[in-house]
């Protein structure tokens, strides 16, 4: 990775950005009713209570990695007869299902709280011990950070007026980082006038937040965003 990538973001604060997703996710689940937890969420197949459960889980992984761990995260996972990501973070909300929320929500309020401490202490360009390898701390924050605001606003947690344009034009260019990380074919520009998109012979202007949407694979089917530039830009979920 170059350090004109790494400079990019070098501007943004990633812990105070993460700080900032989970304080809005903790205020939102600790206003919630008891029907509210069961109401169908944006992340396809999972209810607002389901988010919950996968958010905890994943703690796991994220404490295996602050440990340099990963052996014994793998050696749970096969355990457990569970074969990559997507199938763990099935088996994080399936056996939280039956768990009083009240006790998920404080599980996952310790656990990620210890995992925020601990990255801001390690400071953004320590190295982490990842999946991918070795990865910068700060980096693998903006990572966290850009999947705590996903699932909030797949949960429906409240934005204020006054920050939604801003928190839209720091993810934009959180996913614009991800895609030149990635190498991908895609050619990015953050404008005034929001994101120019060239990919495999395609262009296309987008607001910031439509961008965003694509990186995390969340744009409304009926979005009129072509479907090779959809799966181009997904970066981020």
């Amino acid at each position: 990775m170059s350090a004109e990538s790494k400079d990019t973001l070098a501007d943004l604060d990633p812990f105070d950005l993460f700080d900032t997703e989970a304080a809005r996710l903790d205020r939102y689940f600790a206003s919630l009713g008891d029907e509210e937890w069961n109401r169908p969420s944006r992340a396809a197949g999972w209810s607002v209570r389901d988010v919950l459960a996968h958010l905890a889980g994943e703690e796991l992984y994220n404490h295996a990695c602050l440990d340099g761990d990963l052996a014994g995260f793998t050696a749970l996972l096969e355990r457990e007869g569970i074969a990559g990501f997507s199938d763990f973070n099935e088996w994080c909300v399936r056996r939280r299902r039956d768990l009083p929320v009240g006790e998920v929500l404080e599980e996952w309020r310790r656990e990620n709280g210890e995992t925020r401490e601990r990255m801001r202490a390690l400071g953004r360009d320590a190295s982490l011990e990842t999946s991918a390898g070795p990865y910068p701390v700060g980096l693998q924050t903006f990572h966290y950070y850009s999947e705590y605001a996903t699932h909030a606003d797949d949960v429906g947690a409240p934005v204020a007026e006054d920050e939604y344009d801003e928190r839209a034009w720091r993810r934009a260019r959180v996913g614009a980082f991800v895609l030149r990380e990635q190498g991908s074919q895609a050619q990015v520009e953050l404008t005034a006038d929001g994101v120019w998109v060239h990919a495999a012979g395609t262009s296309t202007q987008l607001s910031e937040a439509a961008f965003v949407e694509a990186t995390v694979a969340r744009l409304p089917e009926d979005h009129p965003l072509d479907r090779g530039l959809r799966a181009v830009l997904r970066c981020l979920a």
